[in-house]
């Protein structure tokens, strides 16, 4: 096979099952030095032992290099901590695919405060603290004159991008991931640096509970796209959202604006229904949210 990705150095997150576990076996069989984040977590978010190192075994089984790291990624010093240890280790970062998360499903006015709070907190802040400190690492690399080829590969959902029942927190996160990943391909491409985002459908833990998983693509199935996208290839492609749900890659329209009408003046409330009723008419329908 081609090695798209010979000496470059990754952090994947949430790397000990599932998703992140296949990104990391894919991204070290394509050549790239891979450190491997898991906290260790059940789906319900408590502690448990990380299998983080067997996936380190498994790519130093076929030739590669690979660390383990511990990291809470929603925790800042800790998530700052995990970059370091990329950069010390390897001699610096050029990926980075976020991908760790955890679910707490419940019916909207069933959630609790704390589950609300936990799930955006890793799901989100997580996203948002590792791309932090890797992206102050790429501009102040560039600013030296050393620019790197970087690449992010954050991780939303159908369920950020359609909604699905059930997951209201869960969706909520994803969605925000999203709209983040927008934002920083738009501030980080001056560093050299792609951010997009992949909604992968897989059978794993997360999405055993929820759905009928049955006739699911499995999760190594998601990352050949995470493998293009993190290689030097892919500089012309960011600020994308990408679905790959088997054998089928959609790329995601996200927000766009729809028809519009304009007024000429301020709006009267009386004239916004018969204005918004014609224009939802022309727009697109919202495909519908899962489960409904």
């Amino acid at each position: 096979m081609s090695r798209l990705l010979e000496g470059r150095i990754a952090i994947v997150t949430g790397a000990g099952r599932g998703i992140g576990r296949a990104h990391a076996l894919e991204l070290a069989r394509h050549g790239a030095k891979v450190v491997v984040n898991d906290y260790g977590v059940s789906l319900a978010g408590e502690k448990e032992e990380s299998p983080a190192h067997e996936v380190v075994r498994e790519i130093e089984a076929l030739g590669g290099e690979a660390v383990v790291n511990g990291a809470d990624v929603a925790d800042f010093e800790a998530a700052a901590a995990l970059v370091r240890q990329a950069i010390d280790t390897f001699g610096g970062l050029d990926i980075l695919v976020n991908n760790a998360g955890f679910v707490r499903d419940r019916m909207l006015v069933n959630t609790s405060e704390d589950e609300w709070d936990a799930v955006i907190r890793v799901h989100l802040k997580g996203h948002f603290a590792t791309m932090r400190h890797a992206g102050a690492y790429w501009r102040a690399e560039s600013k030296e004159g050393r620019p790197r080829v970087a690449r992010v590969i954050n991780t939303s959902s159908g369920a950020g991008l359609q909604g699905s029942i059930g997951q209201a927190t869960y969706s909520a996160a994803k969605a925000g991931i999203a709209g983040l990943t927008l934002v920083a391909a738009a501030e980080m491409g001056r560093y050299g640096v792609t951010v997009n985002a992949i909604a992968p459908v897989a059978r794993t833990r997360m999405t055993e509970g929820a759905f009928d998983t049955s006739a699911m693509a499995l999760p190594e199935d998601n990352s050949p796209l995470v493998a293009w996208l993190a290689s030097k290839d892919a500089g012309d492609v960011t600020g994308r959202v990408i679905e790959i749900d088997g054998q089928v890659i959609t790329v995601e329209n996200c927000w766009s604006h729809g028809p519009s009408r304009d007024a000429g003046a301020r709006w009267q409330a009386e004239d916004v229904g018969p204005a918004l009723r014609q224009l939802l008419a022309e727009a697109p329908a919202p495909e519908p949210v899962y489960g409904t």
